[in-house]
């Protein structure tokens, strides 16, 4: 079925008139006619005409210092308002054939069926679902809340605009409503004045759980128990859960000084109020509509007999509740928290609830019990008592300053001068000793303790409120006994997951003898009970070694870590450090986990969801619901169907790809001597660090080159320019090698038979489509100094051949010429992008000559407004 992209043109114009209109009422109709002729040059320019493009240069170099801001939010502003646009066509109602959330599991479902699939291996296949999404504070989220709210307004407006048999007044009010909204974002302020807190971040990720998740959750559980029903001839399980929410907000100490211990602990907390908040107002609405008199014997004796038990019920759990948030509230205030039971379990809430349910069965009241209360029965299961878990993520640097510090002190000599098998010996023995580890008198450094301290933090928690210890740069067996040896001495009382995080290229490499090694020793084996987790990083390994190279080392460390732990009986949980952009191992989800090594999805999915994806993919109920769905039949076809795997020769020709193409990468980032002085000259890399966007610093330790560089900046750096070096660099090269050594045929077969090497062809693809290589010719040229200049013009040249590379293989006339609607999407933004491009370099090379206040503000407009328009930061 063809798309139909009238109404999403009609409310992109719709948009563009009134924030026009806003425009003229707040700057006047000179500025209006001055913004039109900028956008005119600018689609000339992009038609090709050379004396528009002179023009729109000129143009915007006369702008004056009080219209430099004005412009540059007016032409960001339009492509926020085209992303909104965008966003609400995903869930209107003329793509819901295309693109609804039961249409696509029904749909799914009936393939796999068609496929062979028989209604106990679907039924079986959802009953194992396991989809955990952790959403994480990257600094990558340029909007501001007060802003993402009014975006939703204006989508919900849209929304109603679609509706058939509006009347004429109807519509005036929704359009004023949008004309209030507009204007609201154009007299406000588009940035944060301050970096926000770890502890703001947390409340941001909560607000997406409360606007968003909080009902898209059951919504979608009715969806899947529909297709269940059809498909797999049984009802969903009352109490499954088979999507979760964890939260690295508040928790990812790795890097960030301002996460500390009673940082977590105050996150911790917070949650838990969260969930309570949300309780009360589920147990309000159902103490409204519950009424009903009839109820069986159960239900009375847990009502005392009351005229009304469900709402007898239903208001003693509100009681409960409401004395949790006063004690929680009391915690936060640092108070002396009032007596009286609290909520402390899930089995709390559930059992009276699930009396109610029962009841109402029982007495032949089921679509009463269907309802609202079965909604709030999903979301227990769903969000427990603590709303989302929390991960903590530690570097393994910073235990091992504790153990070092503690045997020093002890008199065994440095811990850090160790070798790798008397670090183990020494870890083992404690693990197994019954004497505390730490001694009463010991005084530690700050550093030290701060690592402590979050240990204890930990050990106070209940098992079901947090979800792992990751543990970034895990290089050795010994960086996760350390963790489990600081854990145990803190009092946890649980087999908590510690996740290693293999990040570079010699990590992933590593991966297999390191998780070899643990599983040989019987203390570790004894304490996993059968269970492990590892974590794959996608933003490092690529920032390191270039995405191909990478995206292989990441495919064969899954497939080595499986092959261990299936020959060792320990079930493995691969936790994808993901993130939205192909250079942090973005892709389209179904073709993202379609293209995973067979059996990586069997225990589930844990994948990072960062920044401004989070947003796009959970921000709106609906869409939240059609990413669970979309998530939900992947990993159905992946594990009933298993991606082939790749055979000899595939392998063979990988690894010399991958070989290649590292080296290629490196050559340039690694080896080239003034790369690094021309990439900042380049990019506004120095002036990213300045955006208020999260509370992490941008790099992890001041001062370095690329490799001090976070990945996150390092990518978002380059897709300002158009360059979008990390997401292409090496792998057109090492294609292009094997191309001339007669391998065509054979990259043709894997392009067509295997789906991971599919989509690395369609994200290179896609990063081509994207990247603008006159532009970044023209920074070039007001930014960077001629003895560097060099550097570009080759790194241009490359990107033209590595363009045709990728052309020749998926034999296209242009890059995503086979996505007519997505090439045209990108040639309109453009029109828009490019006055913000070229701007941005003009107001760069004048803020590097003299740093001036109105020009800061204007280069933070340009990032954010290219951001917009590449519908992607970091």
């Amino acid at each position: 079925m063809e798309a139909d992209y009238a109404s999403l043109r009609g409310n992109v114009s719709l948009l563009g008139r009134i924030l026009g209109d806003t425009v003229a009422d707040a700057e006047g109709d000179d500025f209006l006619a001055l913004i039109e002729r900028i956008r005119t040059l600018s689609r000339g320019a992009r038609d090709g005409e050379a004396g528009d493009r002179q023009a729109l240069l000129e143009q915007l170099r006369s702008l004056d210092s009080e219209q430099l801001v004005p412009v540059a939010r007016t032409f960001a502003q339009f492509l926020n308002l085209a992303n909104i646009a965008d966003q609400q066509h995903m869930i209107s109602r003329g793509m819901d054939p295309m693109l609804s959330a039961s249409r696509n599991l029904d749909s799914n479902l009936r393939e796999l069926a068609a496929e062979g699939a028989s209604p106990d291996e679907i039924a079986a296949a959802i009953a194992d679902l396991k989809i955990d999404l952790v959403l994480t504070a990257h600094p990558t989220e340029i909007t501001r809340r007060t802003l993402i709210h009014k975006h939703g307004e204006i989508g919900r407006c849209l929304s109603q605009l679609e509706l058939g048999g509006l009347a004429e007044r109807e519509r005036e009010q929704l359009e004023v409503r949008l004309r209030e909204l507009i204007a609201q974002i154009w007299y406000g302020d588009d940035f944060r004045t301050e970096r926000p807190s770890p502890v703001d971040e947390a409340k941001w990720g909560f607000a997406v759980v409360e606007e968003s998740l909080w009902w898209a959750v059951p919504e979608f559980l009715r969806r899947l128990d529909s297709a269940l029903q059809e498909h797999g001839g049984r009802e969903l399980p009352l109490d499954a859960a088979p999507v979760t929410f964890t939260s690295w907000m508040g928790g990812d100490r790795d890097g960030n000084p301002n996460v500390t211990a009673t940082v977590t602990r105050e996150v911790l907390l917070l949650s838990r109020w969260q969930a309570t908040e949300l309780y009360l107002g589920d147990l309000t609405r159902l103490i409204e509509e519950l009424s009903m008199t009839r109820c069986n014997d159960a239900l009375r004796e847990l009502a005392n007999g009351a005229h009304e038990p469900y709402r007898e019920v239903v208001r003693l759990l509100r009681t409960l509740l409401r004395r949790t948030r006063d004690h929680i509230e009391a915690q936060l205030q640092g108070e002396l928290p009032p007596e009286g039971e609290i909520l402390t379990d899930v089995d709390q809430l559930w059992n009276p609830l699930n009396a109610c349910y029962q009841s109402l069965l029982d007495c032949d009241m089921d679509i009463i019990a269907r309802g609202t209360l079965l909604d709030v029965m999903r979301r227990v299961r769903c969000f427990g008592v603590h709303l989302v878990r929390h991960d903590v993520r530690q570097d393994s640097a910073r235990h091992t300053e504790v153990l070092s510090e503690l045997t020093t002190y002890l008199g065994l000599g440095d811990y850090a001068d160790w070798d790798e098998e008397a670090r183990q010996a020494f870890l083992l023995r404690e693990l197994s000793s019954r004497r505390p580890l730490i001694p009463r008198n010991w005084q530690p450094s700050a550093d030290a303790q701060e690592v402590l301290d979050t240990c204890a933090v930990v050990a106070e928690q209940p098992q079901q409120a947090l979800g792992a210890y990751v543990i970034s740069m895990a290089r050795q067996a010994s960086d996760i006994l350390a963790v489990h040896l600081l854990l145990q001495d803190a009092g946890v009382a649980y087999p908590l997951p510690v996740a290693p995080l293999f990040e570079t290229l010699d990590d992933l490499s590593r991966a297999r003898q390191v998780v070899t090694t643990l599983l040989e020793q019987s203390w570790y084996r004894g304490h996993i009970g059968g269970q492990m987790m590892v974590m794959i990083g996608y933003s490092d390994s690529a920032k390191d070694a270039g995405v191909l190279a990478a995206s292989w080392a990441q495919y064969r460390a899954q497939e080595e870590l499986l092959e261990v732990c299936n020959s060792n009986a320990v079930s493995l949980t691969l936790f994808h450090g993901r993130g939205g952009t192909i250079g942090r191992g973005g892709a389209p989800a179904r073709q993202a986990l379609l293209s995973q090594p067979p059996g990586s999805l069997r225990n589930g999915l844990r994948v990072t969801e960062q920044g401004e994806m989070i947003r796009t993919k959970l921000g709106w109920t609906s869409l939240a619901v059609k990413t669970l769905a979309l998530y939900t039949v992947a990993i159905c076809r992946a594990n009933l169907k298993n991606p082939p795997a790749p055979n000899d020769r595939w392998r063979e020709m990988m690894d010399t790809l991958s070989m290649h193409s590292c080296d290629a990468y490196r050559a340039v980032i690694r080896e080239e001597p003034e790369f690094v002085p021309y990439f900042r000259h380049a990019t506004p890399e120095q002036e990213l660090a300045k955006l208020p966007l999260g509370s992490r610093p941008a790099r992890r330790k001041s001062g370095g080159g690329i490799e001090s560089l976070r990945a996150i900046p390092w990518i978002f750096a380059w897709s300002q320019n158009r360059l979008m070096l990390p997401a292409w660099l090496g792998a057109g090269k090492a294609l292009a090698m094997a191309i001339e050594d007669g391998q065509s045929d054979l990259l043709h077969e894997m392009a067509d038979n295997w789906p991971f090497f599919a989509a690395r062809l369609s994200m290179l693809e896609m990063v081509f489509a994207k990247s603008e290589p006159g532009l970044s010719a023209f920074y070039d040229e007001r930014l960077v100094p001629d003895e560097l200049k060099s550097i570009g013009e080759g790194l241009r040249a490359q990107l033209a051949s590595d363009t045709e590379t990728i052309l020749e293989l998926t034999g296209a006339e242009a890059p995503m010429s086979d996505q007519s609607w997505e090439a045209e999407s990108l040639r309109l933004r453009n029109i828009y992008t490019d006055p913000l491009n070229f701007l941005q370099a003009e107001l760069l090379r004048r803020n590097r000559e003299e740093t001036r206040p109105e020009l800061e503000r204007a280069i933070m407009v340009t990032i954010a407004g290219i951001a917009a328009g590449m519908r992607n930061t970091g």
